[in-house]
């Protein structure tokens, strides 16, 4: 029986929990709460009710606020951490790492301090201990559908295909169908760069919009997620998988889509620091603009829907300009 420690007690990593508690292979699961009070919570009623309500945990799942009760002797770390705070907890954790984990990357950005994926720094806190063999998990996956078990597919990628063949193993659960990827690059980019697409998805609902911009922004916007991705150095292939094409249409149609929701509330004209005021959830888009601008400069690719999403986060633009200018932009072959 393989021990499983999730760091991350927000949706998605109890969502994680839960699945993973149903899984073919038997596992002992932790699951790692930064707030003592909401781990107390989630301990004694088995249900989130902070970030997942309606949804109980497994009596075998161990909850706490402790990380090295959460991580001693773990064979398996799920990283399900904010990207701003995911450097702060995984140091935390590493001191308590066993040789020869597992360490499987669960969130989607970018680490807005440094531009770098979620694998990127993983490897940098260990590279002083034991660097543990790293994978990443994406996909279109909204958290309340997992735990309810509707059935959802999910990419894990890995550079290494036999070591990502005995992850997907551990994962398999019924109605969570897992596929393997090479393309570590690929997937992490894709992840991150479909959440602010997904902004812009929003902003075309709140200002009334119909499916004419939605289809063409959805179009365009993968088209903007392979230019940066091939020059970054991704497969091509992977874009139109389910850590891109899939995550991309999930997260700018779907109710559940906090990205979307901001940029729903953005079109409606308020301003990002009333609607951040009001969400307890993480929106990654938001902080992996810049990021990602960041390194399309350096790859000198352009990225035109990224930068009108930038403007109306950060610079104030109102986004009916926005609109107009991508629309006024110059005539180009598709």
């Amino acid at each position: 029986m393989s021990r499983i420690a999730i760091l991350g007690g927000g949706s998605w990593g109890t969502a994680l929990a839960i699945v993973l508690s149903r899984a073919r292979r038997k596992h002992e699961i932790s699951l790692w709460v930064h707030d003592r009070t909401l781990a107390e919570f989630i301990r004694r009623d088995r249900e989130n009710r902070s970030y997942l309500p309606g949804y109980l945990l497994d009596a075998e799942v161990n909850v706490t606020s402790e990380i090295r009760d959460a991580t001693s002797g773990a064979q398996i770390l799920i990283g399900a951490i904010p990207t701003a705070h995911a450097r702060a907890v995984y140091s935390a954790a590493a001191a308590s790492v066993s040789l020869g984990s597992i360490f499987v990357s669960a969130a989607k950005g970018l680490e807005p301090a440094t531009h770098k994926r979620m694998s990127e720094v993983v490897f940098e806190v260990f590279s002083r201990k034991s660097v543990p063999r790293v994978a990443v998990l994406s996909g279109p996956s909204f958290a309340a559908e997992v735990a309810r078990g509707e059935p959802t597919a999910v990419v894990l990628a890995s550079s290494d295909a036999a070591f990502t063949a005995e992850v997907q193993d551990e994962f398999a659960a019924p109605n969570f169908r897992v596929y393997t990827n090479e393309d570590v690059l690929g997937v992490e980019l894709a992840g991150a760069m479909k959440n602010v697409i997904a902004i812009a998805a929003g902003v075309c609902q709140g200002l009334g919009l119909g499916s004419n911009p939605l289809a063409a922004l959805i179009t365009r916007g993968l088209a903007e997620m392979s230019r940066l991705a091939a020059a970054l150095g991704a497969e091509p292939e992977t874009l139109t998988g389910l850590a891109g094409l899939g995550d991309l249409v999930l997260t700018c149609t779907g109710a559940l889509s906090r990205n979307r929701q901001v940029g729903i509330e953005l079109g409606k004209g308020r301003t990002l620091t009333e609607i951040l005021a009001g969400m307890r959830t993480v929106a990654e888009g938001v902080g992996t603009t810049a990021a990602l601008l960041a390194l399309a400069r350096e790859a000198k690719v352009e990225l035109p829907i990224t930068q009108q999403v930038e403007a109306i986060l950060h610079e104030g633009k109102p986004p009916r300009e926005v609109i107009r200018d991508i629309m006024e932009r110059p005539q180009r072959p598709e």
